[in-house]
This record gives C-alpha cells, structure tokens and sequence, in this order.
C-alpha cells in the first residue's frame, strides 16, 4: 500500500540536515537520474522579492484562457501542500503527488544517496509530474533567489523578476544589487527577461547584457496605466490591450498583471485577443488582500513580510480607507524586518496587535520575542497574543461595524488566519 502523502512529507523533511541549501549540483545529479528532459513545450520561469505568486497566477490564468495545457509549481502553500503543483488550474491529488516523490525516492537512493532539502524534492516532484502531462506551458516559481534556485535546473524561455528589495540577506547579500544579481541568474543566453520594475538594480541589467537576454522592462518597453473605474491599459509599441480591472486587490497588481502580460508576449505566440481580458479577470490567489466579512467588521488576510510588500498594503489601505478603525494583527517570522514592515504601515493602522508564530518551526517567534523587536514602535505597545488565532479573536471583540482588521506578516500567519475564520464559519 502506498506511503500517504503525510508520511512522504514528513519523510522529505528529514532527507538533508539543513532546511535551506542553495546549489544545483544535488537537484542536476538526480533529475539526471530520473531522466527529466523539458516539463513542457515553452517554460516560463518567476522570480523576485514580492508579487511572484501573483504573477504567475495571471500567466496561468491567460494561458488557460487561450486554451492552453498549463502546470504551476509555486511555494510556499498556505493550507495543504497540494497547492504548490497545479495541473489545468487544479492542484494536485495525494495520489499524484505520492507517485512523484517514489519517483525522486527512487533516482536519490539509486546507487550513492544524495541528499535533497524539502523544497528539491518537491521541485523534482513537480516537474516529474510536469513532463508526463504534455503541457503547453509550465511556470515555475522560485523559492529562494534564483541563480542556485532548484527551478533554476531548468532553462527558461522566458524569465520574470518581479521585484528586488531586501529579504532574505544571510542568503543573497546584503543589498539589492547583490540580490539582483542572484535573481537574474534564472535569465538564460539570449532569451528574454521581463523585468516588473522600471528603474532595476544595475547588477540586473549588467548581467542580461553580459549573456545577451533581451530585456523587456516595465515603463520602459512596456507600460500600463488606468483608465478609470473599472479599465486599465497595457501596451508597448505597435500593439495594445484594453482590459478590465484584475478581481485581486490592491494597486500593485496591475504591476504584477502587466509584467504578466510582457512575459506572455515575450514568448512570441499566439494568445487569442479575448484570452487576455478573461484571463485578468479570472486570476485568483488566496491570501493577497482576501477579503471577509465579521459581524460587519471586514477581515483582510494578506502574506505580505518585507517592508516592500508593506509599502503596497500601505497604498491599498490609503486608497480604500473604511469607514472606521483599521486593526492590525500582525505576526512575522524571525528573520524578517518587523521593523521596516511596521514603519512602512504606521500611517494606515490605528491600533496593532501582535501575534506569536511558535508553530511555524525554527524560524516562528513567540509574541514576546517580536514586540521586544518591535519596542519604541506603536505596534510594540499594542496587545499581545501567543497566536494568530487568539490576536483575531481579540481584536473582533473590540472591533465595531464598519472597522477594518488586517491580518498579514507571513504565509503562516495568513493561514492561521485563513483556519480561525474557517472554523468560525463551521
């Protein structure tokens, strides 16, 4: 009888003795093994600090919108880890997902073992599952940087960065030139890389100069703007679409469809005229300003962790005031700039409360350990809670018709948000 998918995961947790392991050379030796070739016809690869999931969300739902077979690898999940492979817009069962893991089990162990983190195995897995799908078209979401990604084993015809802000600097330095010059690295020798930002580390475009990757960079080769309620534009020379608003929330989206689109066009095939505006309006993506109604009280849950990812729920906040008190519950990781986020929010939030995220492994942080980081800062002084839960439950009490809460700070903290209101709702 086969391994349930429980066990596998438990199981993959415990194949390398370190839970981050940037390098290729591990995730080469056994896709050589397993005989992995291509996991579709054209691959699209996405990277950056913020807004890659979102990204990929509107690339997928374009392509289906043209009729195309399409897979999505993207991390982390936020309610089970099926939601990380997606074949035809559904995520993938235990069966399929068990199927790939014996499948890398197989070609790790198959002579000198070799040792793979969580995120390899699970990358194997996916593009295993990939190739014997005859897909149209595979997008694969980086995890950590880019250049010693494990996606990064694949060669990209088109590949996407975002964003490049500082996150993650005991992997990919201290700056955002060293860290653009991580992420460039998925960009492959004369092949394009779409960039979502108009003014990029130097160290991005120097890189795609050097290996001669066409650069297609927002606001510069292409550009878009909104029309007014409900339209926006997206356009470069010679060609130009008129679309409907995205259903995600917050201005930065457009940004993120728009990037979308440029990846889309970068890889030189047809997309059917209509496919564009269903697809934009189709994405969907859970926890990126979700929206939920309290007893009159809206409850947004956002996994936005950096002090960029805070400047855009900022702008959101500013540009849809509600019509009382904004609430924030907020819990981070214990690497992350929980100072930078909560500058980056202050103006918007009238009163915080903080939140522990014991649960999340070595990287959570009790409650107590995050508002000493945060001592001297409003959110220091707001209540406190040993979990995300407890926090939401608090502040709903103190919470009136018309007041906003914001939940955000991390994936883990959007799930557990995205768990209490599931159980409220049951």
């Amino acid at each position: 009888m086969p391994r349930p998918l429980t066990d596998w995961l438990a199981h993959i947790e415990r194949q390398h003795p370190r839970a981050i392991a940037l390098g290729l050379d591990r995730v080469r030796e056994v896709a050589a093994r397993m005989q992995l070739v291509r996991p579709a016809r054209q691959v699209i690869t996405v990277g950056g600090t913020n807004g890659k999931g979102s990204t990929v969300a509107f690339v997928e739902a374009i392509a289906r919108a043209a009729g195309w077979k399409v897979g999505a690898y993207t991390s982390p999940h936020l309610l089970a880890y099926n939601e990380r492979v997606r074949i035809d817009g559904r995520d993938a069962d235990d069966a399929a997902l068990v199927a790939g893991f014996e499948a890398v089990e197989a070609a790790r162990t198959a002579g000198e073992a070799v040792p793979l983190t969580y995120f390899e195995y699970g990358t194997l897995a996916a593009l295993w599952l990939f190739e014997r799908e005859a897909l149209d078209l595979a997008i694969l979401e980086v995890g950590l940087g880019g250049r010693l990604d494990a996606v990064n084993v694949v060669d990209a015809d088109v590949a996407v960065v975002t964003t490049v802000d500082l996150d993650h600097q005991d992997w990919l330095g201290a700056d955002r030139e060293a860290i653009g010059l991580e992420k460039a690295g998925i960009a492959r020798a004369w092949k394009p890389l779409v960039l979502g930002e108009a003014d990029p580390p130097s160290s991005v475009l120097g890189h795609a100069y050097a290996i001669g990757a066409a650069t297609w960079r927002a606001d510069n080769d292409f550009f878009f703007e909104r029309l007014g309620n409900d339209r926006w534009r997206w356009r470069e020379v010679g060609f130009e679409l008129d679309l409907p608003l995205p259903a995600l929330a917050a201005p930065v989206q457009l940004r993120n469809a728009a990037t979308a689109i440029a990846a889309l066009r970068a890889l030189d095939v047809e997309v059917p005229e209509a496919a564009w505006a269903e697809g934009v309006a189709a994405a969907r993506l859970p926890g990126r300003l979700q929206r939920f109604e309290c007893d009159g009280v809206e409850v947004l849950v956002d996994v936005g962790h950096n002090p960029q990812a805070a400047g855009a729920l900022a702008a959101w906040l500013e540009a849809a005031p509600p019509a009382g008190r904004t609430f924030a519950v907020y819990a981070a990781l214990g690497d992350k700039d929980a100072a930078g986020v909560v500058a980056a929010l202050a103006a918007e939030v009238d009163d915080w409360c903080l939140a522990g995220l014991e649960s999340a492994g070595p990287r959570g942080t009790s409650v107590d350990a995050l508002a000493a980081r945060l001592a001297g800062t409003a959110a220091g002084q707001g209540d406190r809670h040993p979990d995300v839960a407890a926090a939401l439950s608090a502040t709903l009490a103190r919470a009136r018709a018309g007041d906003r809460i914001l939940a955000f700070g991390s994936f883990h903290t959007a799930a557990e948000a995205l768990q209490w209101l599931a159980a409220r709702d049951s």
